[in-house]
This record gives C-alpha cells, structure tokens and sequence, in this order.
C-alpha cells in the first residue's frame, strides 16, 4: 500500500500498444473520454470519486531500472521501446470532474490529452481508481439517504477486498456521506472522524455484563455507547446499560455522547423497546446504534416500521456494494489531432445504441433551473461551444430525438463541470480534503430531485447532445453507413 509508484498498474497489452506505436512512429495527441453507461444500482444518479489517487499516481509515474528488467525479462519487448521508456512522463492534459459531484451516464468524467503513447498507458490505472471509489461513493450516497439524516458509520473494513479497498473505500464512503470511519488508518491518511465502540468479546471477557459495561464506562465516558445483545437484549443488555449510565449520572459524569448498539435480532422491534426503556428511565436523548447487514433498502425499511434508531453502522454491503459491485466505467478515444491543431473525431460504433460513443474533444455543462436550484439536465457539447441563458435551450434525447423540452431563456443558468487538473503534465489542481469533498457532495446532492434519488424506477437526468455535437456524429454514422 506504500509503493509511490504504480507504472505497472496497468494491463499488458497497454504496453503492447505503446510498443506498436512507439515501432510505428505513430505518437499523435489524441483526446480520451473516461464515462460510464449506466448508474449502479439501477438506480438514478452517482458520484465522482477517486480524483485524488489518480492525481498522485500521474505524478508519479516513471519507469524504474526494476520495471524496465521486469519487462525485459517478459520477452516481448525491444530494447529500443526499454530505452524510451526510462525518460517517460506524462506531457499531456487532463480535465475531470471534481470529486463529490453527481454525475450521470455517457458523459466525461476525466479527459485525456495527450501523446497516445502517454495517454493509452494511464488507462487502466484510472479506471481501476475511478470506478471503485466513484462506486463506493455512490453507494453511501444511497445508504445516507435512506437513513434521512440519521449519522451513518462505515466499518466495513474486515470484509472489504483488500487493504486498498478498504481504505480507499472508506475515503469514497464519507465523500459520499457517511459521517465517519471504524479505519484508523483511513483515518490518519485522510483527516477523517474515526468512530467505534466496542466487540462482543469485551463483554464476555468480564465476569458479567453489568461489570463490562461499568469498565467501559469508566474509560469511555464521553463515547459511551455499549453493545447490549451478546446476551439478551431486553432482559439484560438494555437493563445493565440504564444502570450504568443511571450510576454515570448520579456520579456527576456528563452524558455528552451515549447509549446504545443493537447487532442482532429484529432491529425494528428492538429499537422501539429500546426506546421506551431508555425514556422511562430518564435518558431521551441516548443513542440507540444497529448494525447487522444493513444496506440501503433494509434501512429504508426499518424507517418505515417505526424503527427508533438514531445512528446506523454499515459495513459489509457498503464497502463492498454487496449489489452491484462493479461501477462498470470504459476508456474510450474520442479524437485525434490534425497538423493544423484541429481535433478530428473518432467513434466507436456498435450494434448496442447506448456503446457508440460521442465523437470529439468535448466538454459538460450542467443545466439548472433558476427557481428550483435543481438539476434540468447535462449538456455535452464540443469544447469551444458558448451559450447564452438568456435565449431559449432546446433539450432532445440523442437517441429518442422526438422526446424534446425546451427551456426558456432567462430560467436557466449552467455550469461547466470539467475542470483543468494537468497542464502540460504539470498539475494545476489542488484536491479539497475529504471532509470539504463530502461538504461539497451533499449540496450536490440537495440539485436532484427526491425522484431521482428514490430506489424504485428513478427519474432519469437526461444527458443531452449539442446541435453541433448532435450533428457532428450523425454526420460520422451517415458516412460508415454509406461505407460499403
């Protein structure tokens, strides 16, 4: 997890086409869209994630003595292609959309520009970054929204696929709103809250419940939230808990932070009986914690039961997107330099509508009604293109075009959502802390409909084309089609 320099995170045949170009002498620069085709989920939006790693692994990409004997060794590489590849760097640039934002299929999350050598190496890495944080992040996303403000804990680190994933998950997971992490490293490396409590085995470590609860107690008294179902919920876990915090408050120890966790059993019915115990016994304000496989549709659930939990501890479901565990992101060229500077669009055609790609060195703007502060849609359109607000924008589905809607001018505003972050290889972006990421993602959260964050049939954010773009790749499609 230390190494600085993941060159080599990359699959083989990145290399391979480096190689083939490098013989061929063909290095032009060339524009690359990462995008995705459709939300995890099924469900009506995502978000951004993994910017930052990606930023640090374009710094540091370089070739080692190590790397270039590995791929010796190999046996399909020519020693003219090593010998290049020991003054390699990144020249090029790229733009992404920040981190935190939501975003919608078929658009570019980042864009490559570069010298295809330069520009076809980084794919892999970028997705493999990309996808699995923007993943996670979109499924906290979910999970915090049907906890409808309710705190949201992630610990989902000892299921988690891997040291990475559960670090880098845990970064994703509070960009997309969980309000901390059980992973200390997490923690140290990103500057976010740690939270916890404690195991079962603590409990059953001490001679009885009520002892445990006492020692915890007294060394925890400002987070004191105890575990009461290693034995019996009501008739024990619960009781013990109301005397020690009954002891904690006659001894003069504020109760800043307490309660309870509840990690088995019917969550809804629990927590209600919970509820009513700690207010008979004067503690209103006392937390009642569940964990146990929860994910977004469990908590939505236990929401609509009455459940009477205030704080919600995911792990696995969360950390691994039990559901939906691949974001599914694609690396596509989208256009090729000319000599005289011009960009000439390039397209990947397919007997699937929704894999041809947008041709072009494009760009994204988000449109928002002034009124509602709300997202109307997001436009691709060529870089380069201007618009006014004050005229009227005509929306149409690229591949239904009879499905129109048009804004009038002046009700509008929009906003380009790809921001530079290499220039010229040098980077020209700094990334917020995550906790400024999560600051930003919940108000990009708060532009989308409630319709569109609902679980069943989401309302989709249409993702429209430009008349210029719109025209452009008709044009391409016209052209093959003739071809014979």
């Amino acid at each position: 997890m230390d190494i600085s320099n993941l060159t080599l995170l990359t699959d083989l045949y990145e290399l391979t086409m480096m190689q083939g170009y490098f013989k061929t002498g063909s290095n032009e620069t060339v524009v690359f869209d990462a995008f995705y085709r459709n939300n995890p989920s099924n469900g009506g939006y995502a978000i951004c994630a993994g910017l930052e790693q990606i930023i640090e692994y374009i710094k540091g990409l370089h070739f080692t003595e190590e790397d270039i004997a590995y791929l010796r060794g190999v046996g399909i590489f020519e020693e003219d292609f090593l010998e290049y590849l020991r003054g390699f760097c990144f020249s090029g640039d790229i733009y992404a959309i920040p981190e935190g934002t939501v975003i919608f299929p078929r658009e570019p999350l980042i864009k490559v520009i570069a010298p295809i050598m330069e520009a076809q190496l980084i794919e892999t890495a970028i997705l493999n970054m990309l996808n699995h944080q923007s993943l996670i992040a979109t499924k906290a996303a979910r999970v915090c929204y049907a906890a409808q403000g309710d705190g949201v804990m992630e610990f989902g680190l000892r299921r988690a696929q891997g040291p990475d994933a559960g670090v880098y998950g845990a970064r994703a997971a509070v960009i997309g709103g969980c309000c901390g992490t059980s992973n200390v490293l997490c923690g140290q490396m990103f500057g976010i809250p740690v939270k916890g409590t404690h195991a079962h085995s603590w409990i059953m470590s001490f001679s009885d419940e009520y002892t445990a609860f006492k020692k915890y107690a007294e060394l925890y008294p400002s987070a004191c939230i105890l575990l009461v179902d290693t034995y019996d919920t009501l008739s024990s876990g619960i009781p013990n808990a109301i005397r020690v915090f009954t002891e904690m408050r006659e001894a003069g120890i504020p109760l800043d932070f307490y309660g309870i966790r509840i990690d088995s059993g019917d969550l809804a019915y629990l927590s209600k009986m919970a509820r009513r115990m700690l207010d008979d016994a004067g503690f209103p304000d006392a937390v009642i914690s569940a964990s146990n496989d929860l994910d977004e549709y469990l908590i939505e659930n236990l929401k609509s039961q009455g459940a009477k939990i205030t704080s919600w501890g995911v792990g696995t479901n969360l950390i691994t997107s039990k559901d939906c565990p691949a974001f599914g992101g694609v690396y596509k060229l989208a256009a090729i330099q000319a000599e005289d500077g011009s960009f000439l669009p390039k397209i990947k055609l397919s007997e699937n509508s929704e894999k041809v790609t947008n041709p072009g060195n494009k760009t994204v703007y988000r449109i928002y009604g002034k009124a509602s502060g709300k997202i109307r849609a997001d436009y691709i359109c060529l870089a380069g293109e201007s618009f006014d607000t004050e005229k009227d924008l005509l929306l149409f589905d690229p591949l239904e075009t009879w499905k129109r809607t048009s804004l009038k001018g002046g009700t509008y505003r929009m906003r380009e959502l790809l921001v530079p972050v290499f220039q010229k290889g040098k980077c020209v972006y700094q990334s917020p802390r995550v906790m400024d990421i999560q600051k930003y993602c919940n108000e990009e959260k708060g532009t989308l409909w409630n319709e569109t964050k609902r679980f069943a049939n989401p309302h989709e954010v249409y993702v429209d084309l430009s008349n210029k773009l719109f025209d452009m790749k008709r044009q391409i499609l016209n052209e093959y089609s003739n071809t014979p």
